[in-house]
């Protein structure tokens, strides 16, 4: 290929292999917590990896799976279910590790496609797009063939090129993977003052002087939200309100929203506005107990519990009680055929009160982490636009790339 030249190719063409896996015999039950990693579709997210539920299998399992065994750098692509051609790449510290029927390993041939390159490839959007629409033909489930995969056709440039591409939007990804990492250890440090102050060596039968046993409403105020009425889709156009849905809780702090409301909305419906560091809780459904914090003046559904924080009882205080105590929420849910809290079971919700002067103290200590979590959550999110934007134009060959490789 001329230098600078782009082409089309198959992935036939390009990968020394393209395959899934299977599940060990058993399923589930024969998994063990510790030993050889089997990914699933769970675990494959577009551009990152997921540890959350990955699967350990034994040695001899793992014998009966050699023919997916993972290598270094090899791409990862669901292709079954609602997570149809999510793509990443396996971190080196999750081998060894194979894959079960859901998900196929694509391995680039170096010598022809740098596998960053194939990555970040797949996740082009109209490349996206193609393979969404593969997997909705001829079945009542998305589903990728490996003869859909061997015949699909992406355009790649020189070798060189790949890989000055894959370095400018690996090089996003690797400051989006840090700050998380970083937001990882504040969170423990903050929660490990938060055990310090309020858990470790408290006796609630015997509290010290000034302590108390209290609920949630004796703190902080509580309110709930609403949903316009989707007939009036008028109301969710030029939106100047975040409106948070229950399943965009992510125990951390909440900084944008898939929709936002108008003023019309906010008249004509329940919502209402919620102010910044509100701790939110998720009441309904499969999302029930899921938390978060709103990093703006917000609005949301009525599925979601705001407690708002004052002065005397800051939101660093209130996350982290709701933090330690998810499991027990969780718990109080009812209902055969939606699992929920009310809001009265959220205000009546037992809390250890302790005197101001040592909540203060605590908020103090911890605010400052909460801060710097905050802005790297807001750093996340300009660089994955940046990444996001800048993506299909390199892919595409739009943006032209230098011989040195650039840093974001």
């Amino acid at each position: 290929m001329i230098m600078g030249e782009w082409k089309k190719v198959r992935l036939r063409e390009v990968c020394e292999k393209i395959g899934s896996g299977a599940t060990p015999r058993g399923g589930d039950a024969s998994y063990i917590s510790h030993g050889i990693s089997l990914v699933r579709s769970q675990n494959v997210l577009d551009f990152v990896f997921s540890k959350n539920g990955l699967a350990h299998i034994t040695q001899e399992q793992a014998n009966e799976l050699s023919n997916v065994e993972l290598k270094e750098r090899d791409v990862l692509l669901n292709i079954t279910g609602d997570s149809v051609a999510r793509v990443c790449q396996i971190p080196n510290q999750f081998l060894p590790a194979r894959v079960n029927q859901h998900v196929a390993i694509l391995r680039a041939d170096k010598s022809k496609l740098n596998p960053e390159y194939l990555m970040y490839c797949l996740l082009q959007p109209s490349n996206k797009e193609s393979l969404l629409t593969y997997a909705s033909t001829g079945a009542t489930r998305k589903a990728l063939t490996k003869g859909m995969l061997e015949g699909f056709e992406i355009q790649i440039p020189d070798l060189p090129t790949q890989t000055r591409i894959a370095s400018i939007l690996s090089a996003f990804d690797h400051k989006i993977e840090l700050n998380r990492q970083m937001n990882h250890t504040l969170e423990q440090m903050a929660q490990a003052l938060f055990k310090k102050y309020f858990v470790d060596d408290l006796d609630v039968d015997n509290l010290p002087e000034g302590w108390r046993m209290g609920k949630i409403s004796e703190i902080n105020k509580t309110t709930s939200g609403g949903t316009p009425s989707r007939a009036n889709q008028s109301y969710f156009e030029n939106g100047k309100y975040y409106w948070i849905k229950s399943k965009e809780l992510n125990s951390t702090f909440i900084i944008d929203t898939e929709e936002k409301i108008n003023d019309e909305a906010l008249q004509n419906s329940s919502a209402k506005l919620i102010p910044k560091y509100s701790v939110v809780i998720a009441m309904y459904g499969n999302t029930t107990g899921e938390f978060g914090i709103l990093g703006m003046e917000a609005t949301c559904n009525q599925a979601i519990c705001a407690i708002i924080p004052n002065e005397t009882y800051p939101f660093t205080f209130i996350f982290q009680f709701i933090k330690n105590n998810k499991a027990e929420f969780i718990n109080r849910a009812v209902g055969s055929a939606q699992q929920n809290i009310s809001m009265i079971v959220i205000q009546n919700f037992e809390i250890i009160i302790p005197p101001t002067k040592i909540v203060q103290e605590y908020h103090n200590k911890v605010l400052s982490l909460f801060e710097k979590m905050e802005n790297n959550l807001r750093e996340i999110q300009t660089l994955i636009k940046l990444r996001d934007s800048l993506l299909p134009k390199l892919i595409n060959g739009e943006i032209k790339v230098e011989q040195k490789p650039i840093t974001a």
